[in-house]
């Protein structure tokens, strides 16, 4: 079956991953500078590269499709 399906996000643009890391699995020097926070969002290509970190969800599925990425949840 061929059948292409058009409800998957962005179509062409590369996905990306969006999920919830806790701030006390990150770098000593990434906990540092991470405010107070006990979570942050990991924002990373299907290959594990991590491409950016952010304080919220929704920050990260912008950052991504400000970039013309496709952002899907990853758990």
């Amino acid at each position: 079956m061929q059948t292409k399906f058009n409800a998957l996000p962005g179509g062409e643009a590369p996905i990306v991953y969006v999920r919830a890391v806790k701030v006390a699995d990150l770098p000593e020097e990434i906990q540092e500078q991470a405010e107070g926070h006990d979570t942050l969002y990991s924002v990373h290509r299907p290959n594990g590269e991590r491409l950016a970190l952010v304080v919220d969800r929704q920050m990260a599925f912008a950052l991504a499709l400000q970039n013309d990425l496709s952002p899907v949840n990853a758990h």
